[in-house]
């Protein structure tokens, strides 16, 4: 019988035995089809479990059934540990409950699909934390973190995941019920009597080869069954990366943070001296020491701006060390002494300092996905480590084979425990690039093995490195490999193709899979040399996107964070789309269900262009998508009705108050609005009785000062001419005569986000023709057209042509800033919530609105995440559960701890209308909060 045949029939099983959280169609396979590696295997179902019980169900049937199972938790291994043919056993669903925290025996019982940052967030009222830090903190789950034994940046001061157990409950290939206590185990399943006899027969072995320091990751911890460390199952299992057993519950220990830290920022000529220094410094018992060099530093200046890099010590290359401790003065006097080792040295011990200078470090690991030659960078040889007295000569000799194979990329790492994390531009869109890529591992797994290193440092060796063990170990522990698998797992069910009888490290690869996209585009993809198949395989699969930022003011992915859905994640959404290009398990390229279906819920919030460290912009996918898929054929009610919203306002200026009228007609309403694609809960903004242009053409009275064009926008026109009047106001207080557009001219922002893009190009390219040619400032009212102006505009027209207007748009704030001698009048005291529209913060950033408000004295509560309605999206039948459920993770609740008297600040009009829709509160553009001070009104 075929795998699709059993996999079928193992279903039908699943579903009569009650494990009903099923996946079996074509979106949720491909969303599930790659995990943060280069590797690609779109499962053929894909499972939920809810309980224990239904893991063991499933661990069962498909052993039953030989369809191989690949557990899975956030998906963010980078070496294809969480990909696999049969059943994908997601546990981010369900299992991600902290059951107990016991502030006395500092211990955590978790479920395996908790997020580490969850658990932090259990742990902090006690005092106590989880030790292990991964950079991906705010997404990967425990029950990964034992699978792959994640360390993280303070792996010196807490340890790694393994050492960090203090039992577990798992379920083994065979349906055993393991039950693993803390401190040694016994042999009451045959398994373990197996296990046991095992390593009492290659204890000579096991001493020799295996704990030989701390980031040896690669392979089975067979050290910890050693007599000496009691027989330690529990330990053992960490980093065997699913394929023994399956986590069902973990029991963590948990430890206080120390009361002082302080961070010594080191520097050095290049990244191999840091390598060579960083040893002599584990005298001082660091909790960190992390090196970084200026390719890093460079990359993040050019994506963040210069005030993403503090300042630095002189050099090339840095090491963050950082020294903790409950008695100040000894963790002064330690820092001390880092810094005195010679060499140029920095001492922060203000929190705060020391937390934008990590962010170096953090915000580099993101944006490693491009190499410093600004091509896709690839995981794969991600975290080799060496003994760190060894680490400086590796770094050297790992410099030269890069320039061997001629491949760049970014390096860091934790220098103090000798592991360096890289991605390498490997050329795999070439026809040789496999060979390539096959040549460099097996050439790099030499080299480390030369050092007595390990193929991996913390992220296990997946499809990437599995292959290579037998460079590393020899050939009686890869038998013992064999050997243990056997025991566990005997018949191949779980993790086929990972650490024993592995697959080739150069099948399943995602990249070379897809051939180029490039005829027949309307964008232009100017950073991905024109091939819609290489943007969307820009998503490395990192896996921000499932995280929940808003907390720290970012706004990706609303939609996944109101459905938990995977294929409504950033990340799911680029594998469905990266399947269509594949042409497999997505057929019938723009148009097919799959696709429409994973990029429906997208809100086209453009946080991804910020927020994801790769840069996905899933609002232009989205875009080109619509365009390629409606091309010359009848499109959805929606698309004409609200696509084509500046004609229609045009149409209404005619006589706004009688249709406005006819609107507010429940008989009449409701037809209408069913019509229109447009769901019956909403509420449609009236038309204003006179638009803004009519306004400053007939009553407005021209003044000297600066000439600056005010872009007048289909919203702000039609709709909030009130915040055109202010803009106006404002302007004229800070010494500026206002001009405003041509009518008729728009940004066409309606039609972009429909995928109306030819009638766009027409319309946009009037509008920037007229533009091109004002020679003064040009600001926009309404963040999303100012957006369009900004950033859209430079794919969809003749890049030369819209540059120079690009350059020219700001926002009022950014404006106002540039103003010599201008201040802002004064908010001392006053409240406002903030709500920055989601193309703001995207592609403008709203850092100066920020700078403004805080210099005029407000306390200012930033909100992150979406509003929810997003221009149509919230608007369209199918839509309102979705972006009532947005607007209910950080607006609303805001809206409603907030005083009476506070203002609440929202520049988008769609912002605006959502406020007004689900709430009794009223939002207020930042130009009328400004012009009521200058009138002497005080905002509320």
């Amino acid at each position: 019988m075929l795998l699709m045949d059993r996999a079928a029939a193992l279903a039908t099983d699943l579903r009569r035995r009650g494990v009903t959280d099923l996946l079996t169609d074509r979106t949720s396979r491909s969303a599930h089809s790659s995990d943060a590696s280069l590797y690609r295997v779109p499962p053929l179902l894909v499972a939920r479990p809810r309980s224990a019980e239904d893991v063991a169900t499933v661990i069962e049937l498909c052993a039953r059934h030989e369809v191989p199972l690949t557990p899975r938790g956030g998906g963010t291994s980078v070496a294809g540990n969480a990909v696999g043919p049969g059943l994908v056993l997601d546990f981010s669903r369900h299992l991600d409950r902290v059951l107990s925290v016991d502030p006395g025996t500092r211990t955590a019982v978790v479920q395996p699909g908790v997020i580490q940052a969850d658990l932090q967030r259990a742990a902090a009222p006690y005092g106590l934390r989880f030790g292990p830090d991964p950079s991906t903190h705010t997404r990967c789950t425990i029950g990964g973190m034992i699978g792959n034994n994640a360390c993280g940046s303070r792996t010196l001061g807490y340890g790694r995941t393994s050492d960090n157990i203090a039992g577990l409950k798992a379920v083994a290939g065979t349906g055993a019920a393991l039950d693993l206590p803390p401190g040694g185990t016994g042999r009451d399943t045959a398994e373990l009597a197996a296990l046991h006899d095992l390593t009492a027969g290659s204890l000579a072995l096991i001493r020799t080869e295996f704990g030989r320091f701390g980031r040896q990751v690669s392979g089975y911890a067979m050290e910890h069954l050693l007599p000496e460390r009691r027989f330690d199952v529990a330990r053992f299992l960490a980093g065997s990366e699913g394929t023994l057993a399956v986590v069902t519950e973990a029991t963590l220990s948990l430890v206080t943070d120390p009361a002082h830290r302080v961070l010594v920022v080191l520097g050095y000529p290049d990244i191999a001296a840091a390598g060579d220094a960083a040893p002599g410094l584990l005298e001082h018992r660091p909790t960190a020491c992390e090196g970084i060099d200026a390719r890093i530093v460079d990359v993040v200046r050019r994506r963040r701006g210069e005030q993403a890099v503090p300042p630095l010590p002189a050099g090339a290359a840095w090491l963050f060390v950082e020294v903790a401790g409950d008695d100040e003065a000894e963790v002064r006097e330690r820092a001390r002494r880092v810094a005195g080792g010679g060499g140029d040295a920095l001492v922060v011990t203000d929190q705060a300092r020391a937390a934008a200078l990590w962010r170096i470090r953090e915000d580099g690991a993101g944006l490693s996905g491009r190499s410093p030659a600004g091509l896709p960078a690839y995981a794969g040889w991600e975290d080799t480590a060496v003994p760190p007295a060894m680490l400086g000569r590796y770094l050297r000799d790992f410099e030269a084979l890069m320039k061997d194979f001629g491949l760049t990329g970014l390096p860091y790492g934790h220098f103090g425990d000798g592991c360096l994390h890289i991605r390498l531009d490997v050329p795999l869109d070439r026809p040789d690039g496999p060979a390539s890529f096959r040549a460099f591992l097996t050439a790099a797994a030499g080299l480390v093995a030369g050092y007595g290193g390990s193929l991996s440092g913390e992220h296990g060796d997946g499809r990437a490195r599995s292959e290579l063990l037998p460079l590393m170990y020899s050939a009686p522990a890869i038998d013992l490999f064999a050997r243990v698998k056997a025991v566990f797992d005997p018949g191949d069910v779980l993790n086929p193709g990972v650490l024993v009888r592995p697959r080739p490290l150069d099948a399943d690869l995602r990249v070379p899979a897809a051939g180029p996209v490039r005829e027949g585009l309307a964008l232009a993809y100017r950073h991905d040399g024109g091939d819609f198949g290489q943007a969307v395989h820009r998503c490395t699969g990192v896996g921000k996107c499932r995280a929940d930022n808003t907390a720290t003011g970012g706004v990706m992915c609303p939609s996944y964070l109101a459905t938990r859905e995977e294929k409504d994640s950033t990340r799911g959404r680029a594998r469905v789309l990266q399947e269509m290009v594949n042409g497999s398990a997505v057929a019938g390229g723009w148009r097919s269900p799959e696709v429409h279906e994973a990029l429906d819920l997208c809100l086209s919030c453009k946080g991804c262009a910020s927020d994801c460290p790769t840069g996905i912009d899933m609002a232009a996918y989205k875009s080109e998508m619509l365009y390629q898929s409606y091309r010359g054929r009848l499109r959805p009610a929606a698309h004409y009705s609200l696509g084509r919203l500046p004609f229609w306002a045009r149409l209404a200026a005619r006589m706004p108050r009688a249709v406005n009228a006819v609107l507010r007609v429940p008989a009449l309403r409701r037809p209408a609005l069913a019509l229109a694609g447009v769901d019956r809960r909403r509420t449609l903004p009236a038309f204003a009785p006179r638009t803004f242009r009519s306004w400053f053409e007939r009553e407005h009275r021209p003044v000297e000062g600066r000439p600056v064009m005010l872009f007048v926008d289909t919203f702000t026109d039609h709709f909030a001419p009130e915040v055109g009047r202010a803009t106006v106001a404002v302007l004229e207080a800070a010494g500026y005569a206002p001009r405003i557009t041509a009518s008729g001219r728009c940004c066409a922002l309606t039609y972009i986000s429909t995928g109306q893009l030819d009638k766009a190009k027409t319309i946009l390219g009037r509008t920037v023709a007229d533009l091109a040619g004002a020679d003064m400032p040009i600001v926009g009212m309404e963040p999303s057209c100012t957006a369009v102006l900004r950033s859209d505009a430079l794919e969809l027209l003749d890049e030369a042509v819209a540059a120079p207007v690009a350059r020219a748009t700001r926002t009022l704030a950014e404006l106002l800033s540039e103003t010599p001698g201008w201040r802002p009048p004064r908010l001392d005291g006053r409240s406002v919530v903030a709500q920055p529209h989601c193309h703001h913060h995207a592609v403008m950033g709203w850092e100066q609105d920020a700078r403004l408000l805080r210099e005029a004295g407000a306390e200012v509560r930033r909100l992150g995440g979406c509003c929810g309605l997003a221009g149509n999206f919230g608007m369209e039948e199918g839509h309102y559960e979705v972006s009532a459920a947005v607007a209910g993770h950080q607006l609303l609740p805001a809206l409603r701890d907030a005083g009476p008297e506070a203002a609440v600040l929202a520049d988008g009009f769609s912002c605006r209308t959502q406020i007004a829709d689900l709430s009794a509160r009223r939002g207020t553009h930042l130009a009328e909060l400004l012009a009521g001070l200058l009138a002497g009104r005080l905002p509320g």
